[in-house]
């Protein structure tokens, strides 16, 4: 079950980004070129959210199956000097729900804004931020910090 978790975690980290990356496209694009949000770009501010909660869920069931984890909090003393096991026990998953937080956060601002500008340069401000958030928590392959593979 733990492999299987480490690779729908790592698998859907790409549907994330690229749902990520897509909202901010939208609402940059409806900010800066005065377009109407309609029923599509409520529906990519909608499921860029919802994709990302999925996310949180197999990162929490895979945080709680981790055997890194699990050492790094029975020999936290120890544990906390390796910085590998520093951020997959701690940095990783506070960034990461620190990030869905601020998507959770600009979607539902987004969502009772009253004007369509209000809406785009919610979801841009947001969505961005959380996007830094999420690359710094990344184990990208050249991290100094943990490295994972890009596709595991």
């Amino acid at each position: 079950m733990y492999q299987t978790l480490k690779f729908l975690h790592s698998l859907f980290r790409w549907v994330v980004l690229l749902s990520l990356i897509y909202a901010i496209w939208i609402s940059f694009k409806g900010y800066f070129y005065h377009k109407t949000f309609t029923k599509k770009e409520d529906l990519v501010r909608h499921w860029t959210a919802t994709i990302a909660h999925v996310q949180l869920i197999f990162g929490i069931i895979l945080y709680t199956k981790s055997p890194i984890v699990k050492y790094f909090w029975k020999n936290f003393s120890e544990a906390k000097a390796s910085l590998d096991l520093l951020f997959f026990g701690m940095i990783h998953i506070l960034l990461m729900i620190t990030a869905i937080v601020l998507i959770t956060v600009g979607s539902a601002l987004a969502k009772r804004k009253p004007t369509d500008r209000e809406k785009f340069k919610t979801m841009l401000i947001w969505f961005t931020i959380a996007l830094v958030v999420i690359f710094i928590a990344i184990p990208w392959p050249l991290s100094p910090i943990a490295n994972r593979p890009y596709f595991r």
